[in-house]
């Protein structure tokens, strides 16, 4: 693994920036050749208003379709940037699918990715086939079937801690699958949707949609919970066609420790990341 810059060149400072994106016209996070990724978007308004280079390091890089309203980057721009107005003059640039909510000077050694402790996504579905409102078409998935909260719950919970997660995640060369699922907890809100909060250290590539989809398999009866259980442990890769679309999972919140603690919260997770993969 690349040793993260934990520190910016001289001439330049760190800023964290904190943005929120609808993800429905977007190939993920990431830059890919030829296609709209909000990573591009943004490291060109960046670029344009600081009329220098501007590479960002994201706090959690989303899959194509996938929403944020708290993403978090950080980026090394000249130290004679002006930051006032800055949050305004990018979003006068981006397009409406992209919003900069909030700039600040990042404290010494925040790094966005390595220095975050948790990452919180939710998930929304409406089941039974009830009709999404035009203006929830966008963060919900629609279900055929009716889904039991409560052994939606069940299930959830014994997937929580410490374990590899191969059987949720779809395989990318060199990346570990060792995570800590801190939460996993369904809930209906006032509308009648099931809503699962979904917190853990890191996310592998498609994890909360394939965890979505066992539990929905295990609540609508198609599956015994034990099946989750045994999936974790046989580390079995989750058929694809048990994968839930995108469009359902926002990124709302990423938590950091306290700026005295960043820099060591940055070696830990480095080192960890290296020794998994070894």
């Amino acid at each position: 693994m690349t040793e993260p810059t934990l520190y910016p060149e001289s001439g330049f400072r760190r800023l964290r920036i904190d943005l929120a994106y609808d993800g429905t016209n977007f190939s993920g996070w990431a830059i890919q050749p030829d296609r709209r990724t909000v990573q591009e978007v943004v490291e060109t308004a960046l670029s344009t208003v600081a009329q220098s280079p501007a590479q960002t390091i994201v706090a959690g890089r989303t899959d194509a379709g996938v929403h944020a309203t708290g993403q978090v980057i950080h980026v090394d721009l000249p130290e004679t940037l002006e930051l006032e107005d800055l949050a305004y003059k990018l979003n006068r640039i981006l397009d409406e699918d992209v919003r900069i909510n909030k700039i600040e000077i990042a404290p010494t050694a925040f790094h966005a990715r390595f220095s975050a402790l948790r990452r919180y996504y939710e998930y929304r579905i409406l089941d039974e086939n009830k009709v999404i409102q035009p203006l929830s078409r966008l963060n919900t998935a629609s279900w055929y079937r009716p889904l039991d909260v409560d052994v939606m719950n069940r299930a959830s919970a014994l997937l929580l801690g410490t374990h590899n997660y191969a059987a949720f995640c779809k395989y990318r060369e060199g990346a570990t699958t060792i995570r800590t699922l801190e939460t996993y907890q369904w809930r209906r809100d006032d509308q009648g949707c099931l809503v699962a909060d979904v917190v853990a250290d890191a996310f592998c590539y498609s994890m909360v949609r394939n965890l979505v989809g066992a539990i929905v398999c295990v609540a609508d009866g198609r599956k015994d919970p034990e099946w989750i259980s045994t999936l974790l442990e046989d580390k079995e890769r989750v058929s694809d066609s048990l994968v839930f679309p995108a469009h359902g999972l926002s990124l709302y919140k990423v938590d950091y420790p306290d700026a005295a603690e960043l820099l060591e919260r940055a070696k830990k997770t480095v080192a960890r990341r290296e020794e998994e993969d070894n």
